[in-house]
């Protein structure tokens, strides 16, 4: 195979799309724990992406400001590089990994200390076509 044959897809793109139109945005070693991501991620995972940027938006959590901007970043991804509608994108996925913990250690009392895990996340964010999310979904149905 000649470099001029060679696709232009990521295995990353690949594990998480396949051949599926769509685009998805990162953001690694952010320093919030996965727990408290998670339940952000949990709240717009199936939404349309304008309802996900609105309860985003409004969600107290400081996750959620993070979020926000990897789920804007998706959408850009997915109209600059896919030339798909914004306004008609699913969040189709969203994950959180943990990263590393950087291990700090506490003075206690007596001579002692206790160790404090400082946790970071890496945050994933799958935006599709509303088209193909439900297509999939009418295939894993029947099956």
């Amino acid at each position: 195979m000649s470099v001029t044959e060679r696709r232009r897809t990521s295995a990353r793109r690949e594990s998480l799309l396949g051949d599926q139109p769509g685009a998805f945005a990162s953001a690694r070693y952010v320093r919030i724990t996965p727990m408290k991501a998670r339940r952000v991620v949990d709240l717009v995972r199936g939404l349309p992406v304008d309802d996900a940027l609105a309860v985003l938006s409004f969600a107290p959590q400081s996750a959620a400001k993070t979020v926000y901007k990897v789920l804007e970043s998706a959408i850009a991804n997915a109209e600059t590089t896919e030339d798909l509608d914004g306004g008609d994108l699913i969040v189709a996925a969203a994950m959180v990994d943990e990263g590393p913990t950087m291990k700090r250690w506490r003075p206690r009392a007596q001579g002692r200390a206790t160790r404090i895990n400082k946790r970071t996340s890496h945050i994933t964010l799958v935006v599709q076509p509303a088209s193909v999310v439900a297509e999939s979904k009418a295939r894993k149905g029947s099956a």
